[in-house]
């Protein structure tokens, strides 16, 4: 198959797999047609890693290295509105974040790599579930990943719209942040809006508690640190005419390090404590890690920095960019093994895939499809010399 045939046929499965996107935990059409593809090209794969995972493996040589080269294979609830001819047909279901994309060129990478005589080793191609819910890199561990597929180091890649075409970019050390959600729920007492000094309002305790909220980052945490909290919703029970009993604030907080996660917890709880104890209200407050942040280990990103170089098409490498606060579940796979994650740019020169991720607009660019593939190809042949 030439290198053009080759292009149209990784787009047109990637248009396939637009149209039918799946939630977390629940990709089974997306994992048949990843597990059709693989039958088609003769690579064996085991299905039902993790629930809905999908690992295909290829090996070559006498050589003992193994890495896992992992793409995400989930979409987001959103309704898009880019009226493409191969948009979603599921209604609150969409590809917004170009994982689609993500699943056609780690299976382009499997199909050059199978005819491939310039690696000696193992290399397991890892289709990961939920990764939007920040819980699927955890269920295929939990389902033995590592052990049924060992490596000696993982991979990762993301399309990013910020970035032009033909840029690969990443660092060693922090990449992306961790993500922590937050609720708190103040219990007042609700009373009539004609006489609210016979209340205890809920509302204007939980509005001072998301003022005071924003000294925490500002006031709290080290200028050179990187963090954010964010309040995303405030939900009552009031009506026009009645003060709440009752607001739950949520929203998320973003961290590289452990010990500004836990910095930010104890000033958020200590905030709402004593607001809600001057106002003589109840508190029930939650901390939930959800992703660790995304550590890229020395050697792995300085071996990614030199494939990248290497690869054809790439334009420009940037092998020290600045780390992003979004959160990525990659980042719990990097705590068991070395690894690296890396993003490739989105934006054509004609401002195709320049739309942000996670917008109803968004569309994945598929003239980046050779290019990504080339770039796991030369990266399992970097870390795997023949």
């Amino acid at each position: 198959m030439t290198a053009a045939a080759l292009h149209e046929d990784l787009a047109s499965l990637r248009r396939r797999l637009h149209g039918i996107p799946e939630l977390g935990f629940e990709e089974s059409d997306t994992a048949a047609l990843i597990c059709t593809a693989l039958s088609e090209m003769q690579v064996p794969f085991v299905t039902g890693v993790g629930g809905t995972g999908v690992v295909a493996t290829l090996s070559r040589g006498g050589g003992s290295g193994a890495i896992g080269l992992r793409a995400d294979i989930d979409a987001l609830p959103i309704d898009e509105t880019t009226n493409l001819p191969y948009r979603s047909t599921r209604p609150g279901r969409m590809h917004a974040c170009g994982h689609d994309g993500h699943v056609a060129m780690l299976l382009g990478a499997v199909r050059a790599l199978r005819d491939s005589t310039a690696f000696d080793g193992t290399i397991h191609f890892i289709f990961q579930p939920a990764e939007e819910h920040g819980k699927g890199a955890l269920a295929m561990m939990d389902d033995g990943l590592f052990e049924r597929f060992p490596v000696d180091a993982i991979y990762g890649l993301h399309n990013m719209p910020l970035l032009e075409a033909g840029t690969i970019a990443l660092r060693p050390g922090p990449i992306m942040a961790a993500e922590d959600n937050f609720a708190i729920h103040v219990r007042g007492q609700g009373g009539h809006a004609a006489m609210p000094h016979r209340s205890r309002d809920a509302l204007t305790i939980g509005a001072a508690i998301v003022t005071e909220l924003q000294t925490v980052v500002a006031r709290s945490v080290d200028p050179l640190e990187g963090a954010v909290l964010s309040c995303t919703e405030f939900v009552t029970d009031g009506a026009v005419n009645v003060i709440p009993s009752n607001v739950t604030i949520r929203g998320d907080t973003r961290s590289f390090r452990p010990e500004v996660s836990s910095l930010i917890e104890a000033r958020m709880q200590r905030i709402a404590r004593a607001l809600c104890d001057a106002h003589e209200a109840g508190l029930d407050f939650t901390y939930d890690r959800v992703f660790p942040p995304t550590i890229n280990t020395a050697s792995e990103a300085a071996l990614a920095a030199r494939a990248a170089a290497r690869t054809p098409g790439v334009g420009h490498v940037d092998a020290d960019c600045a780390p992003m606060m979004a959160s990525e579940d990659f980042g719990a796979m990097v705590l068991r093994r070395p690894g690296c994650y890396a993003f490739i740019g989105n934006r054509g020169k004609d401002g195709k895939g320049g739309t942000m991720l996670h917008n109803p607009g968004y569309d994945f660019n598929d003239d980046i499809i050779p290019l990504g593939v080339a770039y796991w190809v030369t990266l399992a042949e970097t870390a795997l010399p023949a």
